[in-house]
């Protein structure tokens, strides 16, 4: 009967079996991977120590082949070199110190990053000269340990990685910065432009942020403007919308917080033509006067504002200069009550109904221009029914509707109850 074969562990003084060695070939690997190391050590050390040169070699290199450092190095050469060296040190100093000098050099790339997209420098062409550094270096080590050491040369292909996986590191960590940095920027240029906006539609602008503010908002600072007031909450069916303008009108829109505010460039005598008549159905459109420069764009909002609350709930476009004496009242809401009380009041003893029926004839009459008889046209009745209720309204008043100032202040008047009910 023949017995397995056990194999044999091999055994020493103590509780546990003696480990394996490790196989000649990891051995070999370790050695060769160490002598690497060693040589890419001794050319990095030479070009530490050359590492003007390498500057100034890097520097030449990025003037010939990339365009966009070709222009920053004729604006700022001393800094530009200054910014090579010192990225080209940190690399450097990388390959002998991996870790002692990884975070340095990190922080160095991403201040890199972040100053090259406050200055507008291109990312492709950023990136392409850190390329560029990492081939300049990699071909300096090349020629290094050539001139020193031939026979070492084969060694650095272990070592090849390792350089251009730091490279690639670096471009993401550059490519990182620049566009935190650039959103950052962007996000300062538009809250600026919201500001220089929101300042000139209060009439707080001050007089030396003119030139800045007409700047941002692309707007000459002299131009003839003016407000467009829309209902952000309806235009649309969402918030934020904006009223359609008329072809080729330049404008800045800017979300306030109960509408939006279009400050619009117009030529004279087209102020009337600046927002069509029909917008979305519901919108709520206030136009101003036209007013002359940014200076006086907080005015025009203003008066954008008073013809936004004359527009019907139902939704409209009201031009101010169209509804001067509804602006009037719409001003100045107290005097408003007060005229509608003095004009109307009288009526108030009425039953609800009866006073309806007056107020609304009185209204459709004067709608109609005077005209009793377009006036019984619209309300379905007689025309001396019509003239029968003007009369009772004149009798219960002790006003005369035949007298020019007594028809100014009781057209007045039921404009103003009209906005009092809203």
């Amino acid at each position: 009967m023949q017995h397995a074969v056990r194999p044999r562990t091999l055994l020493r003084p103590g509780p546990g079996p003696v480990p394996a060695p490790r196989p000649r070939t990891a051995r070999v690997r370790s050695l060769i991977d160490a002598d690497a190391l060693r040589v890419l050590h001794r050319a990095a050390r030479v070009l530490l120590d050359e590492l003007p040169q390498l500057t100034d070699r890097l520097v030449a290199v990025l003037q010939e082949q990339e365009p966009a450092y070709r222009a920053a190095v004729e604006g700022d050469a001393t800094g530009i070199w200054q910014e090579v060296h010192r990225s080209l040190r940190h690399s450097i100093s990388s390959l002998l110190d991996p870790r002692g000098a990884r975070d340095g050099a990190r922080r160095c790339s991403w201040k890199i990053g972040a100053t090259r997209a406050e200055q507008g420098l291109p990312l492709d062409a950023l990136l392409h000269a850190f390329r560029l550094g990492g081939s300049l270096v990699w071909q300096g080590l090349v020629d290094e340990t050539s001139r020193t050491a031939p026979e070492d040369v084969r060694l650095l292909v272990h070592v090849a990685s390792d350089v251009w996986n730091f490279v690639d590191e670096h471009c993401t960590l550059v490519a990182d910065a620049y566009r935190q940095t650039e959103r950052q920027l962007a996000w300062r240029r538009e809250n600026r432009v919201r500001l220089l906006a929101a300042a000139l539609l209060d009439g707080t602008s001050r007089i030396a942020d003119l030139p800045e503010a007409a700047q941002a908002l692309n707007l000459p600072e002299h131009g003839r403007y003016v407000v467009v007031a829309a209902d952000g909450g309806r235009l649309g069916g969402c918030p934020g919308a904006q009223a359609d303008l008329a072809p080729g009108v330049r404008a800045h829109w800017h979300t306030g917080v109960d509408a939006d505010y279009g400050i619009a460039l117009v030529e004279a005598g087209e102020e009337a033509a600046v927002v069509p008549q029909e917008q979305a159905p519901g919108a709520r459109v206030g136009v101003s006067g036209a007013v002359d420069g940014l200076a006086a764009v907080g005015e025009a909002r203003r008066q954008a504002d008073t013809a936004l609350s004359l527009c019907p709930e139902s939704g409209g476009t009201v031009r101010l200069t169209e509804h001067l004496p509804a602006a009037l009242v719409a001003s100045s809401p107290e005097l408003g009550a007060a005229l509608a009380d003095r004009l109307l009041g009288p009526l108030a003893h009425l039953e609800p109904a009866d006073a309806e029926v007056l107020l609304d004839t009185l209204a459709t009459w004067l709608a109609s221009d005077g005209s009793a008889q377009r006036a019984s046209r619209r309300l379905y009745c007689h025309r001396n029914t019509v003239l029968n209720r003007l009369r009772r309204y004149e009798q219960l008043t002790g006003r005369s509707l035949s007298r020019p100032s007594d028809l100014v202040e009781v057209s007045l008047a039921l404009t103003a109850r009209t906005l009092l009910r809203r």
